[in-house]
């Protein structure tokens, strides 16, 4: 994008109650951002501004804000791209949802975002088996020549991605805040190592834009409509994943649900989405009969093979080897890794960024918990 629309746009962005469907009409009505500065009065009237908007709008006189100029270098000086609706390398299938984001901010690969793919989300508390199953899950989508599209959320999100990564595939990770802030924080890693093979960090944030619980919401709209369908994993009533299931059945996109046990809580949300006519889903061709005539798998590429990287202990040093071996799907402390391999912590976490960089193991809030 132009530099000079690029800070119109942000400017726009910054216009308080401003949500998509705004500054989309704003755009629309004058051509470009630029222009939108500039209506006269009587058309910005027209678009029945909300007061606060209008106000906003009307004080920046046609002029750009005082931090879109600060935001557009940084854009700029991180090779971040800026893709608005208009633009031909906007993904169709987005453009075609209700209230798609005005701009999107992105760093990775651009042509990935416009691929046939598949979201898969969850809860950000699963259970181990659900962890596992959506790395696996996530690892054959890769070998049929999908992409996987998630959240960057702990959790399934989480082991969505790690398990595209372990296949040697790309995956788009949709987030709720600007592009040069991560969340959470412990998935720092992980974005990087998405960026380093091709994967997308994705949002429709500017940058600065902190992690509100009202943007969760708003990005799930831009999860499901990127694909061909959204497949849940685990889930609790009510969850945001379920409101990404709802997403795409508004958006027509297939909907489909990973099935568990019946006493499970985190089970409650997938048989929900099940008795309303969800896909069931126990496997990768599960997922390619669902999604029928929208997607023709391609032959298996020679680097996406559909399963992970074999584990290879030899390629261990003896802290990660011993710390490893100390690990289950079940989620332990780091104190608890201390005490079971002998190490210091400092050794234990530094062998742990090593492990995680690897695909091997998972760090979140309920602590670290084994990938593969």
């Amino acid at each position: 994008m132009d530099p000079d629309e690029l800070t119109a746009a942000l400017s726009l962005l910054a216009l308080p109650q401003a949500g998509a469907a705004t500054i989309t009409r704003l755009v629309d009505a004058a051509g470009t951002p630029r222009k939108a500065l500039r209506l006269p009065f009587d058309r910005v009237q027209a678009l029945r501004l909300r007061p606060a908007t209008l106000q906003a709008y009307v004080a920046l006189g046609g002029c750009i804000s005082a931090d879109a100029a600060r935001q557009r270098d940084w854009l700029l000086e991180n090779e971040v791209q800026v893709i608005a609706r208009s633009d031909p390398e906007y993904p169709p299938l987005l453009r075609e949802i209700p209230r798609p984001p005005p701009f999107l901010f992105l760093r990775g690969s651009a042509d990935l975002i416009g691929l046939p793919q598949v979201a898969l989300v969850g809860s950000r508390s699963p259970t181990p088996a659900g962890r596992e199953f959506a790395a696996e899950l996530a690892a054959d989508l890769v070998g049929y020549g999908l992409a996987v599209s998630s959240g960057l959320a702990r959790g399934i999100d989480t082991a969505a991605h790690a398990g595209v990564l372990a296949a040697r595939g790309r995956t788009v990770a949709v987030m709720g805040t600007g592009p040069d802030r991560i969340y959470p924080a412990a998935n720092r890693q992980l974005a990087r190592r998405i960026l380093d093979t091709g994967g997308v960090l994705l949002t429709e944030y500017p940058p600065g834009a902190a992690p509100d619980a009202a943007h969760f919401p708003q990005r799930n709209r831009i999860i499901s409509g990127l694909g061909l369908g959204v497949v849940v994993v685990e889930a609790a009533l009510p969850s945001g994943s379920l409101l990404s299931a709802q997403h795409a059945a508004e958006q027509g996109r297939e909907v489909m649900a990973v099935p568990g046990p019946v006493r499970s809580a985190t089970s409650r949300g997938c048989h929900e989405l099940l008795r309303n006519g969800a896909a069931l889903i126990e496997t990768a061709e599960d997922v390619i009969r669902a999604l029928g005539d929208r997607f023709k798998p391609s032959a298996l590429p020679a680097t996406c093979t559909g399963t992970p990287t074999p584990f290879d202990a030899a390629a261990l040093d003896d802290d990660e080897r011993r710390i490893f071996e100390a690990t289950s799907m079940e989620p332990y402390s780091v104190d608890r890794l201390v005490e079971r391999t002998g190490l210091g912590a400092a050794r234990v976490s530094a062998a742990l960024v090593r492990l995680e960089l690897a695909g091997l193991i998972e760090t979140s809030a309920g602590g670290v918990a084994r990938l593969r």
